[in-house]
């Protein structure tokens, strides 16, 4: 495997329709709205689908949700002691760096922070920081969006000795129509020191277009989240023909009535404003 030659910069309009796209737990789990009502998605949740799909595509991951755990491993510093060892007297905090890296396709991406390598005695513990390439941005939502809520009904207890009625009142929040954009970039320098290759880009190029394969749940029902397009820009050098900052102004989405509140993609004007030598790849989502 090539390490990655080229700066790449990236952007992925997604649409959520009836769905609680990122609750926020300090807000009764309603969908996440900054004070002028635009939608939010946190860059944490982006990468814990990315790292899903990276798990479907069959390459291990180091950070896993504990549903979907495949190594029988109950917690990082486990699964780090089983794989790579400990950091200390057998091997250097280079190497060990180096081992996870070449161990986890999210490692090498984007990073991670070992605070719990070396000896168990206290004053010995060896914390190591593996920065990576891969940096993404919180999604917004290009319009203001409309949370709706519903009222729930619980029909039974949970537990013989629950008090409270089976007919006790819960909330369910979701976005009634929104399109959001997320925004990141490959950084050559930071891939050659994690290793992060040509053919890994292309698999977070994946992961990025089937990104909410396998994501459902009651918050998101099957079809209530979907990737529209996927913009890939890949420079002709390391350093980037353009910044990061400029390539991402390049896409314009703006509502074709100010007037109406958007219902689909459609009611959007999409449109890239060309970068003289340098052409994105736009895909469609899954």
């Amino acid at each position: 495997m090539s390490v990655l030659q080229n700066k790449i910069d990236f952007m992925v309009l997604i649409s959520a329709r009836g769905a609680n796209v990122n609750g926020d737990p300090l807000n009764g789990n309603r969908p996440r709205t900054d004070y002028n009502g635009f939608g939010e998605m946190s860059d944490v949740c982006i990468k814990r689908k990315i790292r899903n799909r990276m798990q479907d595509l069959g390459h291990q991951v180091f950070v896993q949700s504990e549903d979907r755990c495949d190594d029988g491993c109950g917690s990082l510093k486990e699964r780090a002691e089983k794989l790579i060892g400990k950091a200390g007297k057998n091997q250097s905090s280079e190497e060990y760096a180096e081992k996870a890296c070449n161990t986890w396709l999210d490692v090498r991406s984007f990073g991670q922070v070992f605070a719990f390598s070396g000896s168990e005695k206290k004053g010995e513990g060896v914390s190591i920081g593996v920065r990576g390439p891969v940096s993404i941005h919180q999604a917004v939502s290009i319009s203001p969006v409309e949370i709706r809520s519903l009222q729930i009904t619980k029909s039974v207890n949970g537990t013989p000795s629950e008090k409270r009625s089976s007919d006790t009142m819960g909330m369910k929040h979701f976005v009634r129509f929104g399109l959001y954009l997320i925004k990141g970039a490959i950084n050559v320098q930071l891939a050659e020191k994690t290793g992060f290759s040509e053919d890994d880009a292309d698999i977070l190029k994946e992961c990025l277009r089937t990104l909410f394969c396998n994501d459902a749940s009651s918050a998101r029902p099957e079809g209530s989240m979907e990737v529209e397009k996927v913009y890939w820009f890949r420079h002709s050098c390391k350093d980037g023909q353009y910044s990061s900052a400029k390539v991402h102004r390049s896409l314009q989405v703006t509502l074709k009535e100010d007037s109406k509140l958007p219902e689909s993609v459609e009611d959007y004007d999409i449109r890239l404003v060309p970068l003289e030598g340098l052409e994105a790849e736009v895909i469609d989502g899954v």
